[in-house]
C-alpha cells in the first residue's frame, strides 16, 4: 500500500475499508468490508451492501490484504523490557533473581521509557492490547498508563496488592486497589485492574477483598498461579492445599480472576477452573524459556475453560506468539496421544483475539470485527509469498505468519502503526534512549543469573579444551586447568549490551529478596535447631498402612 494510502488510513472521519478479506467469528469472508467510524466498528457486511448503505463514503480499497482483529496479550510485564533477554537459559522462579532486583533499580523516566518501549514491541507485532501485571518499580502506576497512552495502545493495568510483606497495611492496600480501579474508570485506552503477585504474596482476608473490588468495577484480578514447581511444594508445605485449591478455599475463584500460566494443573484443579468461570492466560513461549511445564490448553479448550494467550513480556509477536501456542501442545501432548490437530488453527487464532479479550475482562468492547466493537485490527498482507497460495488461512496464519507481514495496526479507529513504524512518535529516538538507560538500570540492579553470558561461556569453553589438550596426563597436575567462572562478563565492552554479574555455580549465591514476596528458603529461626518439626502434605503411607493392619 502506498503513501496516498497511508494518508487516507490516518483520517480522522469515517472510513469505508474494502479488503480482500475479513476474518470473523464464523470465518474468513471475502466480499466483505467495514465502516470505521469514532473509533468503532460502524457497519461489517457485504461490501455491495455497504456500498449502498454509505454513500456519502468513499471506499478505500486494500488490495492483497486481510483485515483482522488485533492480538490481546492477556499477560505482560511492560516495565521489564529492559531486561528482556536476561531470561534466556534460566532456571525457574526467575522474578526472585531477575525482575524484581531490575524493577528496583527503575526510576520514573525509566519505567516510562521501559513501558513504552515494550508497547511499541507489541504493535509491531500486531498487539492491540497488552495486560500489564502491575511493576514492581518504585513508581505510581500512572507512568505506566502515560507510557501505554502516549504509545497508542490498550492497556489492562494492573496494581500489585500483596500484603504479606511485614509491616504492609492491608487496609491501605485495599484502600489503593479502591483509587486505581476508579482513577482510569472513563479512559478510552486505560482499563485498570487488580494483581497479586503470587496467591502466597496475599492473605486470604485480601485474596477474597480483591476478588470482591474487582467484581464489582467488572475488571480483573491478575495472579500468577501454579506456574512453579516450587511454589506448588511451598503451598503444600504451609496450607495443605494447591494454590489454586487455596484460592478455591478462600472463595477467591470466579470470573474476575485471570491466572497467569497455570502450568502445573491436576484434573480436579482444571475442574474448578471450568466450573468457577476463572479465566487463564496461556503463556507458552515463557513455558518454553524458564517454566516448569506447558499448560494443558488443549484440555483446557475442550473443557470450556476461558483462557487467552500470552507473551509474559518474552516477545511481542502475535503471530509467532499464536504459533508458540499450537506448537507447545503440539510437543507436550499432541505426539504422546498421536493428536495430529492440537486444536488447529482457528483455535489458537481465536484465543489470541477474541478468546484473549474475554479472559481480561474486555470481550464486550474488543477482540472481534463486530458493529459497536472497537475498532482494533490489523491489516495483513496475505500477497507474500507466505501466504499467497491459501488453502486454509488461518492454519496458515498461525504456520506461516509473522510481523512482516503486517502493513497497518489500528487502536480505536486511529492509524498507530504502518509497516511497523508508529505514525504519531518517533519509535527510533525511542529505542536509542532506551538502550541507554537500560546500560543504567541493569549495571545497578543486583541481578543474579545461573548461566554466564555466550561470549564468557564460549570463552570458558575454548579454555577448557585448550586446558586439556595442553595437560600431560603422565604427570600429576595440582591444578584444574579450568578457571572458575568470572564474576562479570568481561568480553570486549558493547555500546548496545551491559555486562551482567554473573555468580559461580561452585559457590551458591544468596537469593535475591522479593520486596512483595518472603523467601522460602529462608528459615524460620523459631523451627531451628535437633527440635524442627517435619511437616508432611500427606501421612506417611507405609506406617499408616501398617497401623491399619494392626488395628484390623
Amino acid at each position: 500500500m502506498n503513501q496516498f494510502t497511508q494518508d487516507r488510513l490516518r483520517s480522522r472521519g469515517p472510513l469505508l475499508l474494502i479488503p480482500d478479506a475479513v476474518l470473523l467469528p464464523e470465518g474468513l469472508m471475502e466480499l466483505y468490508a467495514v465502516v470505521v467510524a469514532a473509533g468503532s466498528f460502524e457497519a461489517v457486511g457485504p461490501t455491495e451492501e455497504l456500498e449502498r448503505t454509505h454513500p456519502h463514503l468513499q471506499a478505500l480499497r486494500l488490495p492483497g490484504h486481510l483485515l483482522m482483529p488485533g492480538f490481546v496479550d492477556s499477560h505482560h510485564h511492560l516495565t521489564q523490557s529492559f531486561g528482556a533477554a536476561l531470561a534466556f537459559g534460566e532456571p525457574s522462579e526467575i522474578f526472585r533473581r531477575v525482575w524484581v532486583p531490575l524493577e528496583g533499580a527503575l526510576d520514573e523516566e525509566s519505567a516510562y521509557v521501559a513501558a513504552k518501549l515494550a508497547a511499541l514491541e507489541s504493535l509491531r507485532g500486531g498487539f492491540t492490547t497488552v495486560t500489564d501485571a502491575g511493576t514492581r518499580a518504585d513508581v505510581d502506576t500512572d507512568v505506566v498508563a502515560c507510557a501505554a497512552r502516549d504509545a497508542g495502545i490498550r492497556c489492562v493495568l494492573g496494581l500489585i496488592c500483596d500484603d504479606t510483606t511485614p509491616g504492609t497495611d492491608a487496609t491501605a492496600v485495599l484502600e489503593r486497589a479502591e483509587k486505581h480501579l476508579a482513577a482510569h474508570a472513563d479512559d478510552p485506552l486505560i482499563h485498570p485492574s487488580l494483581a497479586i503477585s503470587i496467591p502466597e504474596a496475599a492473605t486470604d482476608a485480601t485474596l477474597h477483598a480483591t476478588g470482591r473490588l474487582a467484581g464489582e468495577a467488572k475488571a480483573v484480578v491478575q495472579m500468577h498461579v501454579n506456574e512453579h514447581l516450587a511454589a506448588v511444594e511451598r503451598s503444600l508445605l504451609r496450607h495443605g492445599l494447591r494454590p489454586l485449591e487455596r484460592l478455591a478455599s478462600v472463595d477467591a475463584l470466579g470470573p474476575h480472576l485471570l491466572a497467569a500460566h497455570t502450568t502445573l494443573l491436576a484434573p480436579r484443579e482444571v475442574s474448578l477452573l471450568a466450573d468457577t468461570g476463572t479465566a487463564v492466560s496461556y503463556n507458552p513461549v515463557a513455558s518454553a524459556w524458564k517454566g516448569n511445564a506447558v499448560a494443558p490448553a488443549t484440555t483446557l479448550a475442550e473443557r470450556g475453560v476461558r483462557f487467552g494467550i500470552g507473551s509474559d513480556g518474552t516477545r511481542g509477536d502475535g503471530f509467532r506468539l499464536a504459533e508458540a501456542a499450537e506448537f507447545a501442545q503440539r510437543l507436550a501432548y499432541g505426539l504422546a496421544t498421536g493428536d495430529s490437530s492440537c486444536g488447529a488453527g482457528w483455535t489458537w487464532l481465536e484465543h489470541a483475539t477474541a478468546g484473549g479479550a474475554d479472559a481480561v475482562g474486555l470481550g464486550s468492547r474488543t477482540g472481534t470485527i463486530a458493529p459497536g466493537m472497537a475498532a482494533d485490527f490489523l491489516l495483513v498482507d496475505v500477497s507474500t509469498p507466505e501466504l499467497a497460495l491459501s488453502w486454509d488461512l488461518p492454519w496458515e496464519l498461525v504456520r506461516r505468519g509473522n510481523r512482516d507481514q503486517i502493513s497497518a495496526v489500528f487502536v480505536g479507529g486511529r492509524l498507530r502503526m504502518w509497516h511497523g513504524r508508529p505514525t504519531d512518535w518517533d519509535g527510533s529516538a525511542l529505542v536509542r534512549r532506551a538502550a541507554a538507560l537500560a546500560r543504567t538500570a541493569v549495571a545497578r540492579s543486583p541481578i543474579t543469573r545461573a548461566h554466564p553470558t555466550s561470549t564468557t561461556a564460549r570463552r570458558m569453553t575454548a579454555q577448557n579444551e585448550a586446558a586439556r589438550t595442553t595437560t600431560d596426563f603422565t604427570t600429576p597436575d595440582t591444578s584444574t586447568g579450568i578457571p572458575s567462572p568470572p564474576a562479570r562478563d568481561v568480553a570486549t565492552p558493547s555500546t548496545s549490551a551491559p555486562t551482567l554479574p554473573v555468580r559461580s555455580t561452585s559457590t551458591p549465591a544468596p537469593p535475591v529478596r522479593s520486596t512483595s514476596t518472603p523467601d522460602p528458603s529462608t528459615p524460620n529461626p523459631s523451627t531451628r535447631g535437633s527440635t524442627t518439626p517435619v511437616h508432611r502434605t500427606t501421612p506417611a503411607q507405609s506406617t499408616t498402612a501398617r497401623n491399619r493392619s494392626t488395628a484390623q
